[in-house]
């Protein structure tokens, strides 16, 4: 009772930005394992109203998304917690900088469905090539191992047809994994939710793309397997499938409960407060927020101050940073559709407090 009251009475302060201190990360109370009724807990009390986004977004449309990675491993120390939006160009992120806890919070209940996908695939999954049979609904092709390469484990799964079979099995053993094992309180709607991500896989293969307004999405835009193959810019692919240690880091993460989806607008009343309390509550600091573009359609909804108060509630540091994405016009004959860019995150809320931040171009000039 004490610490429901501790908790309430957190969300309710008014936050000071600069008033967290790096020193007090030392005293982080946060759970090496979340029990799975503390793990949907949270889901279900952090958790907004459904909203509308006009993707279904099952596939990150940001191709230069590993670009930061390099200069967010020097910035950002490991073992804090990181904030993310939208598809599994998260859990790349989170495999770099090795938080103790991440939440992934969408304005959309159905990036929840595709996250609770993916969390049962990995931990049924003893290895990346098996992780993708059971994605794509296709067999195991033979030959591949913990050192084969993403290219050699595309190309071996491009010769193999999906399976209606494999498809219902798999489809089967996420439910099972998620309803039973964990004993999440899915209803049927959630059900229906999981099938629909889970479909759009086993139809799409791993050409499925992003599509604005649903589809699979091919043609301009990266398809699932172009992004794990991509790089950051420097020829080093860091994707959460590059290496069998990076999957081996995220399949941890999972199994223990670390990567809690919400469903919550980013200037909305309850998700991220709820967020910032539990991490003070816990002595843990925020130390990556990857906003993507959402930005961009809280300044045409007029709704961005409410954001950055929200992220003014989250205990910060120095090193805290936001991942922020810009499109089309930011990359002008780049070859790319997006730039993405790394950004102080107490830099921008004390220009906010000053009165600097009007519009989203003073937010997209605003850089570390």
């Amino acid at each position: 009772m004490r610490r429901r009251v501790l908790v309430a009475a957190i969300v309710g302060l008014a936050v000071t930005v600069g008033a967290w201190s790096p020193g007090q990360v030392a005293t982080s109370q946060l759970p090496l394992r979340l029990a799975d009724a503390d793990f949907w807990r949270l889901v279900e009390e952090f958790s907004e109203a459904n909203g509308f986004f006009r993707s279904d977004n099952l596939v990150s449309n940001e191709d230069t998304f590993q670009f930061v990675i390099p200069d967010l491993q020097r910035i950002v120390r490991p073992s804090g917690v990181y904030i993310g939006v939208g598809p599994d160009q998260n859990f790349t992120y989170i495999v770099a900088v090795r938080p103790k806890l991440a939440f992934i919070t969408d304005v959309r209940r159905g990036n929840l469905h595709l996250h609770l996908m993916y969390k049962a695939l990995l931990e049924l999954s003893a290895d990346r090539a098996e992780f993708l049979s059971r994605l794509f609904s296709r067999r195991r092709p033979p030959g591949l191992g913990a050192t084969s390469a993403p290219e050699q484990l595309f190309a071996a799964y491009s010769m193999v047809t999906s399976s209606r079979e494999a498809y219902e099995e798999t489809f089967k053993a996420i439910i099972d994994t998620l309803r039973t094992r964990h004993g999440f309180a899915l209803d049927d709607e959630d059900i229906a939710g999981i099938a629909f991500v889970f479909g759009s896989f086993y139809a799409g293969g791993p050409s499925l793309a992003y599509a604005s307004g649903g589809g699979f999405g091919r043609g301009r835009y990266p398809t699932y397997q172009d992004l794990q193959m991509a790089t950051d810019g420097q020829g080093t692919n860091r994707s959460y499938l590059a290496t069998e240690e990076n999957f081996r880091t995220l399949k941890a993460l999972q199994h223990n409960n670390l990567i809690v989806p919400l469903v919550g607008n980013f200037a909305g009343p309850k998700a991220l407060r709820a967020v910032g309390a539990y991490l003070k509550a816990h002595g843990a600091t925020a130390t990556v927020f990857y906003a993507s573009n959402v930005e961009q359609y809280l300044f045409q909804d007029r709704r961005w101050p409410e954001f950055a108060r929200n992220v003014a509630a989250l205990p910060l540091d120095s090193s805290s940073t936001f991942i922020r994405t810009c499109f089309n016009n930011c990359a002008p004959n780049s070859g790319y559709r997006s730039l993405t860019m790394l950004d102080s995150m107490q830099g921008l809320l004390r220009d906010f407090e000053a009165g600097r931040v009007l519009s989203y171009w003073d937010v997209l000039s605003h850089r570390r």
